[in-house]
């Protein structure tokens, strides 16, 4: 389906690109385009112009600084989180980011568009959740740092406001983390998602079962405990043609288990 008309610009710098988005309403911040383009192409989703982020060098890289902690720009692609020696410090990235849809969406989407899209089915926003990870934004009144918990606000909503962009993610120090999750074949869409790190605490993030990701704190890393967290969540999953609520729930324990016992592994 042919996009309708609508306006395009391409900032060359962060201070050009916050005031072109609050100048128009109806406005949206291009990073890599796999999503929105795809939404535009639909009709479920019509902004009246596109800001074009990929001339922003301010919005790229990865940085690990000498407390571990892992600085990756909001245009970092997955393919770059995937080839960097430093995100290597936090070697689930990689992994992850290599399980995203196939090579041509790897090399133009971006770690900051996966997780402001926050499509319920996508990987990063429990991964990130699991880990910790704090959200830079910048707007007109400066800039602010919002943690996971706060960040994810509800299907394809965030902490984002309008006139403002994610501009960084920090991921502080640790290497014992888990994924697993279940898919409609190879490369289709995710069921469950479940994202472990123990890391002392253990913090585990579900996908697909809510509008954000659930973020629960086990007592301990064994079987019973993390089935017990689950079970007193209450999730309440939805039901469609891919799988029912109660399966659903199964699948959150058997996963949010497996996902533990990798991360418990690389301890």
């Amino acid at each position: 389906m042919l996009l309708r008309e609508v306006g395009y610009a391409r900032p060359g710098s962060l201070a050009e690109a916050l005031e072109l988005l609050r100048a128009d309403d109806g406005a949206r911040a291009l990073a890599g385009g796999q999503t929105l383009v795809n939404v535009m192409k639909a009709r479920a989703g019509s902004p009246d112009a596109l800001i074009d982020l990929s001339a922003l060098e301010e919005l790229k890289g990865i940085e690990l600084g000498p407390d571990g902690t892992l600085e990756l720009g909001a245009m970092t692609t997955y393919t770059q989180i995937m080839e960097s020696s430093e995100a290597r410090a936090r070697p689930i990235l990689g992994e992850v980011c290599a399980q995203i849809a196939d090579v041509q969406v790897r090399n133009r989407g971006t770690i900051g568009g996966n997780v402001c899209t926050n499509d319920p089915t996508n990987h990063l926003p429990p991964l990130l959740a699991a880990l910790g990870a704090s959200f830079v934004i910048r707007g007109s009144d400066g800039e602010r740092t919002v943690p996971a918990e706060e960040f994810f606000l509800g299907v394809y909503m965030t902490a984002v406001e309008q006139g403002e962009l994610l501009t960084k993610i920090r991921i502080p120090a640790g290497r014992s983390d888990g994924f697993a999750a279940v898919t409609l074949g190879v490369e289709g869409t995710y069921i469950v998602i479940a994202a472990a790190a123990v890391n002392g605490a253990v913090r585990i993030a579900l996908g697909c079962v809510d509008a954000v990701p659930v973020l629960l704190t086990p007592a301990a890393a064994d079987s019973d405990a993390i089935r017990s967290a689950i079970r007193d969540a209450e999730l309440d999953p939805p039901s469609d043609v891919h799988a029912s609520s109660e399966y659903r729930r199964h699948l959150a324990e058997v996963l949010a288990v497996r996902a533990v016992n990798q991360a418990s592994e690389r301890s």
